[in-house]
């Protein structure tokens, strides 16, 4: 059997507790045998459990106490019937059995309530441990989300940026974007919101009309409030087209939806 799997399914203590079936007994007994190190680690097992019991005895039920007294004081009264025809070596030994039955009772009760509950807390603390990873990752999303838009909203307001609204033609008559452009720190920053949503065979792309040529300025993905693109050098105009998926190196010209004249 596998080690990984005995550890992590928690098999060494469910096979200290005799709580396997007879096939996986012998599987986690034969690999306790080849790995001297699994072994060690039940040894291991096997001293906490027997210091457990003893630090943390706990009072048995009543009605076990009360059935032990019985059993005892029947076996005392039998043996008091029985003296004449029992030696002593037998009674004494009869009586000492019962009194470590008893004891031994107690202490698989609680030994097996000890594990329960040791079982139980470290269950809790798995999933809490989850759950604050968990949280960790959204709170760390959300400040880089944050850090984001508080970054393109100082950038689409600096004094240097120019707005132009691309509005949609008689292709597009309800489409409509907005161009944020920089010419000092060269940049474009492009909202998409206003764009209507394409199939998936097709994508909107911009382009820069520089002396008759049109560049490519990138893909633009609709429903998005910033769209980082290409700037373009002595651009004259920007363009707006729809495109088969994954973009274009040229502009369909015929699906031109929108432009602006810088």
């Amino acid at each position: 059997m596998d080690k990984k799997k005995i550890l992590e399914d928690g098999l060494l203590e469910q096979y200290l507790l005799g709580e396997l079936d007879a096939a996986t007994m012998k599987s986690v007994a034969s690999a306790m045998e080849d790995d001297m190190e699994l072994r060690a680690h039940f040894e291991g097992l096997e001293e906490n459990f027997e210091r457990i019991a003893f630090e943390n005895g706990i009072v048995p039920p009543k009605t076990v106490r009360d059935t032990l007294e019985a059993q005892l004081l029947e076996s005392e009264q039998k043996d008091e019937k029985q003296i004449r025809s029992l030696s002593p070596a037998k009674s004494s030994s009869k009586t000492n059995f019962l009194v470590a039955a008893s004891i031994a009772a107690v202490l698989a009760f609680g030994t097996f309530w000890m594990y329960t509950q040791w079982r139980t807390a470290e269950n809790n603390f798995k999933a809490l441990e989850s759950q604050t990873f968990a949280l960790q990752e959204r709170l760390s999303r959300l400040e880089k989300n944050y850090s984001e838009t508080s970054n393109r909203y100082q950038q689409i307001n600096n004094p240097n940026v120019i707005p132009l609204v691309l509005m949609g033609n008689e292709k597009a008559p309800n489409s409509k974007a907005t161009a944020y452009v920089n010419h000092r720190t060269k940049q474009v920053i492009l909202n998409a919101k206003g764009l209507r949503t394409l199939d998936e065979e097709h994508t909107y792309q911009m382009w820069a009309d520089v002396e008759g040529e049109m560049i490519n300025m990138g893909i633009v993905k609709t429903g998005e409030d910033y769209i980082i693109l290409n700037y373009i050098d002595h651009a004259e105009s920007l363009n707006i087209t729809i495109e088969p998926a994954g973009g274009n190196d040229h502009p369909t010209v015929e699906n031109l939806i929108s432009n602006v004249i810088l």
